[in-house]
Formats: structure tokens, C-alpha cells, sequence
């Protein structure tokens, strides 16, 4: 019996490969790689390797290798098709019946590879030729040129209804062939058969092992519906199992460590294009549970990259409930939302890659989006919404199959509960009692105190601001530093401007970016928000308005906030002495321009 290759690679995709090894090898980590004594010779040190991203094993003391079927070969002695049999039915993956029929086919499978590689150079050259300007347009509208054209493989499918028919039977493609391929509809009512695609901006759709197996289509005329559409289902292709530019972005995504999941084949092209080679996308339809395994084959904790729309939302919302009964050890979802109305074409041309970044590394755990989904917008005001939140959060983690994951979230959930409505608010700051000149706490007198010169006045000015040029350069420059630095330390830890908030607020700043980073801060501690840094990133990000986040990047100091509390100090001190010295200035000009007394010039 003979099996395909689909079949064989699904039952490879389900298989985890360091478990099944690990039944009879004892694995220990080391990076990304699990390690260790080879089980087809002796060996004191580990030189056998097994890798789940690529779903295979190698010794490299003995060269033995291979995947999860050779295991299984080599380790029980089973046959290749018992092998098969033997992790379909672990991975529940129905075999199906061989017949001469079945042979058949996937004799036809193997030439239909060819059938859509030849449609896709077809429609490659199309989109160079005198009739396909307006295709050209659209992609210099997006800011594509012929270079990225031919990066992806882009291609235009002409408006003529039987062009890639007419083009393929040229080439001794039979009719069959072509349906097959879902390049065809087949005649009907009458109607000859004509192209599945035509007047459309093509994207080759590939498989694993990049092969083109299908294309999804952009209408270029601004009524069609549906704008988007796909190659129907075919035997080398499943939309619910496969992803946009997998293939490309699996081997950057392992050097990554993380893999971006947008929403359509223009946002990945985008993303690649700005050095996000690691994105891809789905077909046209919501996140798939093959979909879902086949991005965790790559990375523990994909990143969907959403936008910030209603249909964004409620895309990233279905996908973290699709997650929860799959979630294990290690692995999860994180969501990146784009500010409303962006995608990322838009975002980082606007933005730049910096920006896009930031707004992936501020990307909220899984537990947060679910909790955010849960009370955003929400109002909690009476005991009976707030247990109807309760009821709402436990119906989330009955959904979590893996007991230990799901009693962290319970506890997660309990504690965010508890801090938002059940926790005593603290008992108002007694207000600081005002101490006579000359005395310290205690009613100790400190013999050093000077009253402060009046402002105005030269001696409340220091030598360092006598002049203008230096209040302009020299005090202005240091003021500018102080700024940056006070800015830094609010992006690294922004938690001090809960602790600090009066503090914060009463403080003069010149520099408009930092007021604004001031004010949003301040404004979701008052909301009651937590403040923490990942939160923050988000928020800000939703607001567009993550350059102030990129602006005041910097290093973490080891004590944030007696280093805020210093250059707090230091920018009070200095806009008093520029106060000071724009008063000092104020007067002497006003001097100068009194009459004179009748003492001569």
C-alpha cells in the first residue's frame, strides 16, 4: 500500500516527534535543540540530536537519521507501512483505503504540481505585458515595485476568459488536468469552460516544501465581490492547513524565535519586505487547529499581528479561544493590535520598522487579550456583573485541557479580579506637616540653613545663568538631557508614574513629546491600570502612538525610581534657575528703559 505525500506529511505535522523519541532516549535541552545519547551505539557524551521544527533526528557519532517513520523502522523494526499505520493512529489521522483507483490519482497529484508551476510563471508573465498596466498601478500604489514583483512571485491572471486555458492545452495540459488543478470552472448551462481567475493581481500560494500548489487573487475592480478569493480545495491543496509564505518564513522564524501571523497576503508582503522575513498569513479564513499546530511546529509563541478594528478584534478573540484547549507547557499565543485603521503596509511606512517593533514586543499574553476581551468597555458596577464576570472567566479556563495550565490562569484571573474590585483602597497620605526655616524632622535645628534669595533678585541667579547665550545653551542643553533621561526611565519603568503621579504631574517640561508621554501615562494610572510594560506598549500602539515609545528607548538603570526622584530634583532645580534668569533679564530691561534722572549719559 502507497501513501501520498499530503497524507504523509499531515501525520508528520501531528507526530511530536520529541516525545515519541523521548519514550526510548532520555532528551535534555540545549537552545533550541534536544540532546542526547545515541540508541544505535554506545557513547558517553551526547551526539545525538532531535529537532520537532524540522521533524527530524541525527547522530552525529554514527550518522544514523531521519523522521518519525525511520524511527519507528529502525527502533521496533516495523515496516514502513505499519509505521504509518501505527502514528496515524496515535495522531488520529484516518488512512484511507487503497485501491488501483487511489494509485491513480496520486500519479495525476504528481503532475498537477507541474500544471499549476506552469499557470504560475504564465501569470508571472502577464503582469508585464502592455495589458496589465492597471494590475502594475495597484501594486505601485502599494508600493511595490518590479523587484518585489518577482521576490514573491506576483502575477496578473488576464481579463479574457480563457487565456491560462489556452495557454496550458498549448502545452499538452489536458482538460481534466487543468479543473483538477482548480484553474478551471467547468462548463455549465451551456456556458464553455472558462478561467477560475481573471483580471487579478495573482499571489502563488506554496506548500512546505515550496512548491506553488495554489494562488489567492486581489479583483482589481473596485465593485467586485468578493475582493479576495482562493483556489478551491484541491488534492495538493487545503486552505485550512496551509499558510501564506510558510515556507520562506519557517527557516527565519526558528532564527527568530517567534513567528508573525498577519492578516492577508499583503501584510506579510509588507512585513518581509521591512526585515520580518518570519510572517505569514492565513487563507482568507479565521486561524485553523492545523493551522495553529502547524505554527507551533515553528515557534512556542507565535505573534498575530492584527489590526485594531472591530474585525481585528474579534479575529484575535476567536483565535485565543481556538488555543485554549491545545495550550501546553511552553506554548501559547501573544496579539500585537495595529492602531485603528492601519495595516502594516500603512504602519510602517508612516512609522518605520522601529516602530513595528516596538508594537511586536509590547505584543499582550493570551491570558491578557482573554481578560481584556472580558472587561474592556464593560461596566462592573454591581455585584451581580461583577460575578457574572467570575462565571465568565471560569467558562474560559474549563476550556484549558492541560490541569496545570489551567489552575495558573484560574489564579491569574483570581488575582486580577481581586485587584480590580475587591482590594481596600488605601487609606488617604496624611499631609506632610510644614517645619518652621532651620529645622529638620524631630525639631533638630541644622545650623547650615540659608533662607533663599528672593527670585529676581542677582543673588537668587548663579554665575552659570548670568548671561542669555548660556541660558539658551548652556542650561537649555542640560535641561534637554535631564528630559530624555526622566523620558527613558518612564518607558522602561512605567510603573513610577503610578507611584509618582503628583510628583510627575506638578513637574514643568519643555520638551512637547515627553509632556505627551507624561499625560498617557498619567492618564491610564488614574483609569486604575496596572502599568505594566507590556500593557503600556499596547496602549500606546492602539493609540498610534508608539514613536514616543522608539524616541525614549533606552538601557534599565538598577533603581528606576531614586533615579526618577534625582532627575526630578535636577529639572526642578533648573527650571528654577531659568525662571530666575528670565526674571533677572525682565528687570534689566526694564531698568534700561526708564527715563533717565537727569544725571547725564
Amino acid at each position: 500500500m502507497r501513501y501520498g505525500e499530503g497524507l504523509l506529511a499531515e501525520i508528520r505535522q501531528r507526530t511530536d516527534l520529541v516525545a515519541l523519541v523521548g519514550r526510548r532516549v532520555k532528551l535534555v535541552r540545549k537552545g533550541r535543540e534536544m540532546w542526547g545519547c545515541c540508541p544505535f551505539h554506545n557513547e558517553k557524551s551526547p551526539s545525538f540530536k532531535v529537532n520537532n521544527e524540522r521533524q527530524s533526528y541525527k547522530c552525529f557519532g554514527c550518522g544514523k537519521g531521519g523522521d518519525c517513520f525511520k524511527w519507528l523502522i529502525e527502533v521496533e523494526g516495523l515496516s514502513f507501512p505499519e509505521s504509518v499505520e501505527k502514528l496515524a493512529s496515535e495522531a488520529g489521522v484516518e488512512l484511507p483505503k487503497w485501491s488501483p483507483e487511489d494509485e491513480a490519482r496520486e500519479q495525476q497529484k504528481k503532475s498537477l504540481y507541474d500544471v499549476v508551476e506552469l499557470a504560475a510563471k504564465f501569470y508571472e508573465t502577464q503582469l508585464f505585458e502592455p495589458g496589465s498596466r492597471e494590475a502594475r498601478e495597484y501594486l505601485k500604489g502599494r508600493g511595490l515595485d518590479g523587484a518585489a514583483s518577482k521576490q514573491f512571485r506576483l502575477g496578473y491572471s488576464p481579463g479574457g476568459n480563457g487565456a491560462l486555458i489556452k495557454h496550458l492545452t498549448a502545452h499538452n495540459v489536458t482538460l481534466d488536468d487543468i479543473i483538477a488543478a482548480g484553474l478551471a470552472r467547468p462548463a455549465d448551462d451551456g456556458r464553455p469552460m472558462r478561467d477560475f481567475f481573471y483580471n487579478r493581481v495573482m499571489f502563488p500560494i506554496t506548500d512546505g516544501r515550496s512548491r506553488v500548489v495554489a494562488f489567492g487573487a486581489r479583483a482589481l475592480e473596485a465593485d467586485a465581490k468578493p475582493k479576495y478569493i482562493n483556489t478551491g480545495e484541491t488534492s495538493l491543496f487545503s486552505k485550512g492547513s496551509q499558510l501564506y509564505n510558510f515556507a520562506t518564513a519557517r527557516a527565519a522564524a526558528i532564527k527568530a524565535g517567534t513567528i508573525i501571523v498577519a492578516e492577508g497576503y499583503m501584510d506579510v508582503i509588507a512585513l518581509v519586505r521591512a526585515g520580518f522575513a518570519h510572517s505569514v498569513a492565513p487563507l482568507g479564513t479565521a486561524l485553523t487547529e492545523d493551522q495553529l499546530h502547524l505554527l507551533w511546529r515553528t515557534a512556542a509563541e507565535p505573534i498575530l499581528a492584527f489590526d485594531g478594528d472591530a474585525a481585528g478584534l474579534k479575529a484575535a478573540h476567536r483565535a485565543a479561544h481556538l488555543a485554549l484547549p491545545h495550550l501546553k507547557a511552553g506554548y501559547s499565543l501573544r496579539v500585537a493590535f495595529l492602531p485603528t485603521g492601519e495595516d502594516p503596509d500603512s504602519y510602517i511606512a508612516a512609522n518605520g520598522a522601529g516602530a513595528m517593533t516596538v508594537l511586536l514586543e509590547a505584543a499582550l499574553p493570551l491570558s491578557q487579550l482573554l481578560w481584556h476581551a472580558a472587561t474592556d468597555g464593560k461596566d462592573f458596577s454591581t455585584p451581580e456583573r461583577r460575578a457574572g464576570l467570575e462565571h465568565a472567566l471560569r467558562e474560559i479556563v474549563s476550556h484549558i485541557t492541560d490541569a496545570k495550565i489551567a489552575d495558573y490562569y484560574r489564579r491569574g484571573f483570581d488575582e486580577l479580579v481581586f485587584n480590580s474590585f475587591k482590594r481596600r483602597a488605601p487609606a488617604p497620605a496624611r499631609p506632610p506637616q510644614r517645619q518652621a526655616p532651620g529645622f529638620q524632622g524631630g525639631g533638630r535645628y541644622r545650623g547650615d540653613y540659608k533662607p533663599r534669595p528672593l527670585p529676581g533678585t542677582p543673588e537668587a541667579v548663579s554665575a552659570s545663568v548670568q548671561g542669555s547665550a548660556l541660558v539658551r545653551s548652556g542650561q537649555a542643553g542640560v535641561r534637554h538631557a535631564k528630559e530624555v533621561e526622566l523620558g527613558r526611565l518612564l518607558v522602561e519603568s512605567p510603573e513610577i508614574a503610578l507611584a509618582e503621579a503628583e510628583s510627575l504631574a506638578k513637574l514643568d517640561l519643555s520638551d512637547p513629546s515627553l509632556d505627551r508621554l507624561r499625560h498617557e501615562l498619567l492618564n491610564l494610572a488614574a483609569s486604575g491600570s496596572s502599568l505594566e510594560k507590556a500593557g503600556v506598549q499596547a496602549h500606546f500602539t492602539s493609540k498610534g502612538i508608539a514613536e514616543l515609545l522608539v524616541r525614549f528607548a533606552g538601557s534599565t538603570v538598577e533603581d528606576p525610581q531614586a533615579s526618577f526622584q534625582r532627575t526630578v530634583a535636577d529639572l526642578r532645580e533648573l527650571a528654577g534657575h531659568q525662571t530666575d534668569a528670565r526674571r533677572l533679564l525682565e528687570r534689566r530691561k526694564a531698568f534700561s528703559e526708564r527715563p533717565g534722572d537727569g544725571r547725564g549719559t
